[in-house]
């Protein structure tokens, strides 16, 4: 292509897009609702397992022209109300799974729990629209007020009505171990901010104004800054090492057992068995030297109350290794003697004298699943097993084991909670999740939950054991990396030494989200001053 052409070519791509944003800025009505929507559902193809992370652009593009052609406040807060409720609708439709392992008794409550929740969760992104159009305008300055008035409620979104940091935008990286690295300064939220905000700014590129002539400078210096982080983290990586704990073998199991038939009373005894066989099996020649030195079962891999039931701690502690453990995931229940009945989702170590020599109860419990809010008022079931709601255990804790570093228990969706992984006072060596992912059958939940564990592995700067009963079991090094991994529908084990924990806490694991909000502080009153300027 010859250098005169280039300025018509150039002319003509920016005329198309002008164009494209007059047709979204014109319509309106339930049309103007149905593209907020699809953007919205545009932009969870860029998360796990898809990564089509382009489509963040279009996605957010849209949104700002949306916001930008609102008349009225009440008009952004509804673009960005439905542009996040496609979103979420998009991003947490296997909810629907856990539901129809019993149709016939929670198969009502799926349009509820799904558009209901959804619906509860779009409030976040309608709140950051709100807040964009506020500093009405041309140029960069409100892209940087947009992105970090997103990644404000994303971070409110992680405790508001008990917290759901679900697919927060920043786990759409977790394919580039490169990029990740950010978080163990920033959190995952950083990595949030830099990915709105860099989608976001060639919404500049059909600015007129002051910035006419000037539409490719902070496109360009977006994605300046964009390589910049992933050129740094490639760096950090090139430093990392690949230490492991000396004497320390670990088996995790994972028996793939269908959710559907794991609580049936006839079945169960034949599970626990089948994961003593797959606990006690030798290690094969491909999965490393040594025997295991203990040995991780999923969340309530026992579905029993295991510390009242002598026979089934015989059988596991029988299958313990030497010396070592067997740590599974169980249900306790309150001494017999009692009067007030209560149980808890928890963790206990076993030792090969049939003693529980440690537990760990579940703090974060699943709204309705393990628990059912406002229970004087809701007169419905849980949807796992039982009539009686579960109890919360003390929160975060370290664990000290027989022969291995202190540790970090975490059930289920802990893991998901940014700086509320790890006790900071007793800081542990390593983080143990144990789920049961199987709830959520062949879809998208199980890949963007093991997303978030990986990001806690990073920020942190410890290494992370995951062990699942259907998968995705795995470990992986503080760096975010995947040693072993076992994937989805997948009966098996894997035999993995444990990798170390850096020498020392990362700025993300000191500081937690105080960073965060310090950062967000500075880009939000850098746009501002910049729209004030214009």
């Amino acid at each position: 292509m010859g250098h005169d052409q280039r300025p018509l070519v150039l002319r003509s791509a920016l005329g198309g897009l002008g164009r494209l944003q007059n047709r979204i800025a014109a319509v309106s009505g339930w049309r103007r609702f149905a593209v907020a929507a699809g953007l919205g559902a545009l932009a969870t193809a860029a998360l796990p397992p898809v990564h089509l992370l382009v489509l963040l652009v279009p996605a957010f593009v849209g949104l700002v022209w949306l916001i930008d052609a609102s008349p009225r406040p009440r008009a952004a807060f509804a673009a960005g109300w439905w542009f996040g409720f496609g979103h979420f609708t998009a991003g947490i439709y296997w909810i629907a799974f856990a539901l129809l392992t019993k149709p016939e008794r929670f198969g009502w409550m799926v349009p509820f729990a799904v558009f209901g929740l959804s619906a509860l969760m779009a409030l976040f992104p309608a709140c950051a629209a709100l807040l964009t159009r506020a500093v009405r305008g041309d140029g960069p300055g409100r892209i940087l007020v947009f992105g970090a008035a997103w990644t404000v409620f994303e971070w409110v979104r992680s405790w508001a009505f008990t917290g759901f940091p679900w697919n927060l935008i920043g786990t759409a990286w977790v394919f580039s171990d490169g990029m990740i690295q950010l978080a163990a300064v920033t959190g995952v939220y950083g990595l949030s901010l830099l990915s709105v905000v860099v989608a976001a700014m060639p919404a500049v590129l059909t600015d007129g104004g002051a910035w006419a002539g000037r539409k490719a400078v902070p496109v360009a210096a977006a994605f300046i800054v964009l390589g910049i982080v992933w050129g740094g983290g490639l760096v950090r990586l090139a430093g990392a090492g690949d230490a492991v704990v000396p004497d320390v073998r670990l088996r995790l199991v994972q028996p793939n057992i269908d959710q559907k038939l794991k609580w049936r009373p006839e079945l169960r005894r034949q599970h626990m068995l089948r994961q003593v066989r797959m606990s006690t099996a030798a290690a094969g020649a491909t999965q490393g030297n040594g025997a295991p030195t203990h040995v991780i079962w999923a969340e309530t891999a026992a579905p029993l109350f295991l510390g009242g039931d002598p026979a089934s701690l015989g059988v596991i502690g029988g299958a313990a290794p030497p010396g070592g453990l067997i740590i599974t995931g169980t249900i306790r229940r309150t001494p017999p003697r009692e009067k007030s009945f209560r149980i808890w989702n928890s963790l206990q170590a076993v030792d090969d004298r049939a003693r529980v020599v440690a537990t760990y109860d579940k703090s974060h419990l699943v709204p309705f699943g393990e628990y059912v809010p406002f229970r004087g008022l809701l007169n419905i079931a849980k949807v796992t097993e039982g009539q009686v709601d579960f109890s919360r255990g003390p929160g975060v804790r370290t664990l000290r084991l027989p022969g291995l570093p202190p540790v970090s228990p975490l059930i289920c969706y802990e893991v998901i909670f940014p700086g509320r992984v790890a006790d900071r006072q007793d800081r542990p060596d390593w983080l143990l999740n144990i789920t049961n992912d199987g709830w959520y059958g062949r879809s998208a939940g199980p890949y963007q939950h093991f997303a978030a564990a990986r990001l806690r592995a990073v920020e942190e700067g410890l290494p992370l054991v995951r062990v699942a009963g259907t998968g995705i079991s795995a470990v992986v090094d503080a760096y975010g990396r995947t040693v072993a991994r076992l994937g989805l529908g997948r009966a098996g084990v894997i035999d993995s030494a444990l990798p170390a924990p850096l020498a020392g806490a990362t700025p993300y694991g000191r500081l937690g989200d105080r960073i965060v909000l310090l950062i967000l502080i500075a880009v939000a009153g850098a746009g501002y001053v910049l729209q004030r300027a214009r």
